[in-house]
């Protein structure tokens, strides 16, 4: 079987890194990798609260891109830490665009994965003269059916096992709103039980996400201090409902007509089921949709990242 890293490129550091103050209480980090003359492009990771790891630097061909990563608000190395004040999806849209100034680049391509699609379909339909291309992948538009299916009931159905785990610290009088009984937990003052649900939540993603149990993944995840922000963060915007409207990213989709686009999805996506990444398409299709067979929801099994580098690859030679 072809290894996810032997699809990657090499391995590469920033050229440049820096930090955007936004004067409203957060630092941003942010890197520039590859070609600092190459193609623009800006990555989108995954939750929210996720944050990039090296291995997304690779994503993209090092002589052909210059690549802006950031840990959105709250963050990998952004400040402060598991921070929920003035963190919403109009804060990051702002913040991305703040880095294309930055960047001085009149439109660069826009790649997002999982929670990164919804982030980027965002953006793309808020300022699409900005966007020459767009790459998405493990569709997600924060619905409110697609929460229910997955924090509530319906992946609950495949993994009843690791389910029990997820439900053990919440009451059974709670458990009718889980979102909201995680809430409460996730911004309470208890730090042992913030702690205790944030590893819940976090892992319960982390042990889903690929089509077979991934032992780095699920470390990962299970780290305290990743967990503390990627479930208080998730949670936070869950909650919410990402401040979007109902639908309001297939609604708007028709913004992205003109903009050449990858919808990248794998069939058996258990976080972000594939009826919503067909719902994009049908918004959308002017864009090229590859639905992967024999895959999950992560970026790095083999499949989808086939598609992610042709993606990238195919759009390297084109101009904004």
């Amino acid at each position: 079987m072809t290894s996810a890293n032997s699809l990657l490129y090499p391995p590469l550091e920033p050229f440049k890194t820096g930090v955007l103050e936004t004067g409203d209480g957060h630092q941003i980090y942010w890197e520039l990798c590859g070609n600092p003359h190459g193609k623009p492009a800006v990555f989108l990771h995954g939750g929210p609260g996720a944050g990039c790891s090296p291995d997304h630097r690779r994503l993209f061909d090092p002589a052909r891109y210059c690549v802006l990563l950031f840990d959105q608000r709250g963050c990998g190395r952004s400040k402060p830490h598991a921070n929920l004040e003035n963190n919403t999806t109009w804060h990051l849209v702002a913040d991305i665009e703040r880095l294309r100034a930055m960047l001085g680049t009149p439109q660069w391509l826009v790649f997002g994965g999982s929670w990164g699609s919804a982030l980027a379909l965002a953006y793309a339909e808020t300022h699409p003269q900005h966007v020459s291309e767009l790459v998405v992948r493990g569709i997600f538009t924060v619905r409110k059916a697609e929460l229910q299916w997955y924090y509530q009931a319906g992946a609950s159905a495949l993994f009843p096992d690791l389910w029990e785990a997820y439900l053990a610290s919440i009451p059974v009088d709670e458990r009718g709103d889980l979102i909201a009984a995680y809430r409460k937990r996730l911004v309470g003052d208890d730090v042992a039980a913030q702690l205790e649900a944030a590893r819940a939540w976090s892992l319960w993603e982390g042990q889903t996400i690929t089509l077979l149990p991934d032992p780095a993944a699920i470390a990962k995840y299970g780290d305290g201090e990743y967990a503390l922000a990627f479930a208080r963060i998730e949670n936070h915007y869950f909650v919410h409902q990402g401040w979007l409207e109902g639908g309001q990213l297939i609604r708007d989709a028709h913004k992205l007509a003109h903009i050449p686009g990858v919808i990248v999805q794998g069939r058996y996506d258990m976080a972000c089921p594939a009826q919503t990444a067909w719902d994009l398409h049908r918004a959308w299709p002017q864009a090229d949709f590859q639905l992967v067979e024999g895959a999950g929801h992560a970026y790095n099994e083999p499949g989808i990242l086939k598609q992610l580098m042709a993606a990238t690859d195919r759009f390297a030679g084109t101009t904004p």
